[in-house]
């Protein structure tokens, strides 16, 4: 990151994107190698040489010795060998059992490696049809997604924003929505809900049912703002454009009433004011897909199951 300057692409600087170029390039360890220290070793070895290369050719930095690594391994190796298992053979006999299996992930459709905003991305695949591969259960076969979408938009990392909003406008919604990075407590980038970027998400994760998250959070305003289209050159779209195209979109914005007041306490359907209702439906059919969930808070119980 330090060395793309101003051409970043606004990395968490955790090592990730290094560490999926070393797998697929057949570089790395895999996690089993730590219980069996002997083929470990000799594994490391080779690796150490091309490391060495890297560090001093391209980035001029001090090269590491066999001795350092083991004992790095020694340390860290140490601490995860006791939860290393076959995770395929766990997962196979749950699914025997007749189990119910939930996957997780972290990130949203455009960060996902393949599908996403290029190179502004993750560097595995964050959409749901990955998750059983990724878990080491390739035989799963999903039949429910859940996709979880912000009553409004927001973005960590660099890239292109198509509605994004800026100064005072961005700071209020920003500290109503206590929108800073979990990991690098960084300032989230926010907007109003983006209904093209949303539906080709949904669209992407082939989702069955929506939790919308985060709608208490736009209580303060009187009229909300909802991207529905965007404007590329003297064309309007509602279809996600490619990501070469992203930087020239202009959001095309539409209002609809507030309803200014406190929503945290709604638990049922029919607690939410008219214009809050109406904003939920409106999205639900402008994406395609039933909204299922709503939260109106961060407790646990501050949720409405439609």
């Amino acid at each position: 990151e330090a060395r793309l300057k101003d051409k970043k692409y606004g990395s968490t600087k955790q090592g990730i994107a290094p560490f999926y170029s070393d797998k697929f390039q057949k570089k790395t360890v895999m996690a089993g190698e730590l219980l069996y220290p002997g083929q470990l070793r000799s594994h490391l070895e080779d690796l150490l040489e091309w490391k060495n290369l890297t560090l001093t050719k391209v980035y001029n930095a001090q090269p590491y010795t066999i001795e350092q690594l083991m004992d790095y391994v020694a340390d860290y190796g140490e601490k995860i060998r006791p939860f290393i298992r076959d995770t395929g053979a766990f997962l196979r006999q749950a699914q025997a059992e007749n189990k119910r299996i939930l996957f997780e992930a972290q990130l949203g459709a455009l960060r996902d490696l393949d599908y996403g905003i290029y190179p502004y991305t993750t560097s595995s695949n964050a959409v749901a049809a990955y998750a059983p591969v990724g878990s080491g259960l390739p035989s799963a076969r999903i039949d429910e997604v859940i996709g979880v979408v912000k009553a409004y938009s927001s973005c960590v990392g660099e890239g292109p924003f198509t509605c994004e909003w800026f100064g005072e406008e961005a700071e209020k919604l920003r500290q109503a929505g206590n929108e800073y990075g979990a990991k690098t407590g960084r300032p989230r980038r926010v907007g109003p809900i983006d209904i093209v970027a949303t539906r080709y998400g949904v669209q992407c994760q082939a989702a069955t049912n929506i939790a919308l998250t985060k709608l208490d959070v736009l209580s303060y305003l009187d009229k909300i703002p909802v991207c529905v289209r965007y404007e590329l050159g003297s064309q309007q779209t509602d279809r996600f454009p490619f990501p070469a195209l992203l930087a020239e979109a202009k959001p095309v914005v539409e209002y609809m009433d507030g309803w200014g007041c406190d929503i945290s306490g709604a638990r049922t359907w029919e607690d939410l004011p008219e214009a809050a209702r109406k904003y939920v439906e409106y999205i639900e059919k402008e994406i395609g897909c039933r909204i299922g969930y709503v939260s109106v808070g961060p407790e646990r119980d501050a949720i409405i199951i439609r």
